[in-house]
């Protein structure tokens, strides 16, 4: 009996969690977690995490932003910090400030934002330390 509890706790703390920000459901102030958001509702606050965020049509973010790949269909407006993908379909709305590994964007979407793209910047100084030494 002992043996099956211990059994089913590590396979729950090997599984990846996911948490739900339900549509209706608002929070305010700061999220931290090692799971994937799926997020609904509202967020006024700093959201990390080094799992995936997906923003339904219905949620939004008003913060921070960080982690590793985001998928949007709301809105967000704040500081967006990614180390891989943002994904934005034709229903998003960003605003504020974006840092990001990769960008897609699907025709429609709303990106009004000042962006860097970490790969981008990277060979960007490769190619001036380049004609410097030329």
């Amino acid at each position: 009996m002992f043996s099956d509890n211990k059994k089913n706790k590590h396979m729950t703390e090997g599984a990846s969690s996911q948490n739900i920000i339900s549509q209706g459901t608002k929070i305010l102030g700061d999220l931290n977690s090692e799971g994937d958001f799926r997020i609904d509702g509202i967020i006024e606050g700093n959201v990390i995490t080094t799992g995936k965020v997906v923003v339904g049509k219905s949620g939004f973010i008003n913060g921070t932003l960080e982690g590793t790949d985001a998928y949007f269909e709301g809105k967000f407006s704040g500081k967006l910090a990614l180390s891989g993908t943002l994904t934005l379909k034709a229903s998003a709305h960003i605003e504020g400030e974006v840092v990001a590994g990769k960008l897609a964007v699907e025709p429609g979407a709303t990106f009004n934002v000042t962006c860097n793209m970490k790969g981008a910047e990277k060979s960007m100084q490769g190619d001036s330390k380049t004609k410097k030494t030329a």
